[in-house]
C-alpha cells in the first residue's frame, strides 16, 4: 500500500508544532503534579515517538528526502530542548545540563544549515542514539511517577539523565570529528 510522499515530513513539521503546545502545558500550573502535568508527558511522548515512525515510513516506502533529513533533527531538538528547557523552568534540572545540550544541539543544527548547501548531514547512529537516550530520560522526567511509586524514581531519574548528558556530548564530538576526516578526505581528492 502507497502511502503519500509527503507524510514522513508531515509527521516531523507536527512533531516541532506539538513542542510549544507541550511546553505551555508542562509550564502551565507551575508543573505540578496533577492532569496538565499528565497530559504534557503523554504529549512528549506521543511527540518523541513519531521520530521511529516517520524515519520508518520514509525509508520503507523509499521516500526519503533531503528535506526530511534535514527537518527530523531539527524536530528531535526543538522537542527535547523544549523538554530541557520546562524542567531547568521548573527547577526539576539543573540550568547547567540545559545549557551543555542546547550549545551541542543548536551547534550541530547552526552547522547542519550552514553546510546544507554543500551536503546534506543526516543523523548518524550515536546521534539517534543521543535522540533515543534523552527521549528515555526525559520522558521519565516529565512523568510525575513520584506521586505513584515514592522518590527512589528520581535516581533512576538521575542515572538516564546522566547517561543522556554523555551521550549528548559524545555524539557532538562523533559529528566534529566525522565532519573533519569528510572535509580532509575532500581536500586529498581534490
Amino acid at each position: 500500500m502507497a502511502i503519500p510522499r509527503q507524510l514522513p515530513n508531515a509527521i516531523t513539521i507536527v512533531r516541532i508544532l506539538c513542542a510549544p503546545v507541550f511546553l505551555w502545558m508542562l509550564l502551565a500550573d507551575g508543573g505540578a503534579d496533577g492532569a496538565l502535568r499528565w497530559w504534557a508527558a503523554a504529549l512528549f511522548i506521543v511527540a518523541i515517538a513519531t521520530d521511529g515512525i516517520d524515519g520508518y515510513l520514509a525509508r520503507k516506502h523509499h521516500i526519503v528526502t533531503d528535506l526530511g533529513k534535514l527537518l527530523d533533527p531539527i524536530a528531535d531538538k526543538v522537542l527535547t530542548g523544549f523538554a530541557f528547557i520546562g524542567l531547568s523552568i521548573l527547577s526539576e534540572l539543573p540550568w547547567w545540563v540545559t545549557i551543555v545540550v542546547l550549545i551541542r544541539e543548536v551547534g550541530i543544527t547552526v552547522y547542519r544549515l550552514i553546510v546544507v548547501s554543500d551536503h546534506v548531514l543526516a543523523a548518524a547512529w550515536m546521534g539517534k542514539l543521543k535522540t533515543l537516550a534523552q527521549g528515555i530520560a526525559l520522558s521519565l522526567a516529565l512523568l510525575p511517577l513520584w506521586t505513584l511509586v515514592g522518590d527512589g524514581i528520581f535516581w533512576v531519574n538521575s542515572v538516564l539523565m546522566t547517561i543522556a548528558v554523555i551521550l549528548t556530548i559524545l555524539s557532538g564530538v562523533d559529528y566534529v570529528v566525522t565532519e573533519m576526516r569528510g572535509a580532509r578526505a575532500k581536500r586529498k581528492d581534490a
